[in-house]
């Protein structure tokens, strides 16, 4: 398996806080049956800044002491973006997913910029598929989800995580993560891992509920998704459904 999204190197951000912590993380994720991960470490969110030439040396570094310890686990190099307006201005410094065109985009859990729509208009002319991250734990989102319905058919796809599947994050997130799925307004789910205790890496145990809620196809077709964004391949995105939005959901109930 492939894990797209994940706090694996030590020290730089609020994932591994050592190296020691790194190494056992990747037990684990082989124990998961996961032999790629990428490395997304958050980038420009107000706490964390961790730019692509020091984030290729630490994949690196890692890569080499995952070999010495004999795991056979190999670190991709990405980034966890918060989104900005001068984004689109600025691609040529950033680091997309193992140097693809997809480009992590994270929202803050309350809010969506104004500008988000513009902001991916612009990414995709030059190139770039913004893959927002966790939108299942924006509240903006969760009240008002033709938004999402909007950026996904404007071209942006979608990355849910494993724990909100099963969920780790509550019972919003966890129905919201289902819809997103039932809807085709998600493309990719990955664990978001950033310890061995708290935050660990569930991905088979999110394909497992997927299977069993939405059947074996879907969990393929995820699977699928991730091999075929490190290798940089396009992504069968689907035709998505617009999901009602809860406030005309509230309306509609008390006339």
């Amino acid at each position: 398996m492939i894990d797209i999204h994940s706090h694996i190197l030590p020290g730089i951000d609020d994932g591994a806080p050592n190296i020691e912590v790194s190494l056992e993380m990747a037990r684990c994720a082989l124990d998961q049956g996961i032999t790629y991960v990428i490395a997304t470490p958050h980038h420009r969110n107000g706490m964390y800044e961790n730019e692509k030439s020091f984030i290729l040396e630490q994949v690196e570094q890692l890569n080499n002491r995952l070999m010495e310890e004999g795991l056979p686990l190999t670190v991709l190099p990405g980034q966890e973006l918060r989104i900005q307006y001068e984004i689109p201005q600025n691609l040529e410094q950033l680091l997309s997913l193992n140097h693809t065109k997809y480009m992590f985009i994270e929202f803050s859990f309350t809010r969506v910029p104004n500008y988000s729509h513009e902001l991916f208009h612009e990414m995709l002319v030059k190139g770039f598929v913004p893959v927002i991250v966790h939108p299942e734990r924006n509240t903006e989102l969760q009240e008002n989800p033709e938004l999402l319905y909007e950026f996904v058919q404007q071209g942006a796809l979608t990355q849910v995580t494993a724990g909100s599947v099963l969920g780790y994050f509550g019972k919003k997130c966890k129905s919201f993560s289902q819809e997103l799925i039932s809807h085709v307004l998600t493309h990719f789910i990955s664990s978001d891992a950033h310890n061995v205790s708290t935050r660990g890496f569930c991905l088979r145990e999110a394909y497992e509920e997927i299977t069993k809620q939405f059947g074996v196809s879907k969990t393929t077709y995820f699977q699928q998704n991730a091999h075929s964004l490190v290798e940089g391949r396009t992504i069968p995105a689907g035709v998505p459904d617009p999901i009602r939005s809860r406030k005309l959901v509230g309306i509609l109930l008390t006339t």
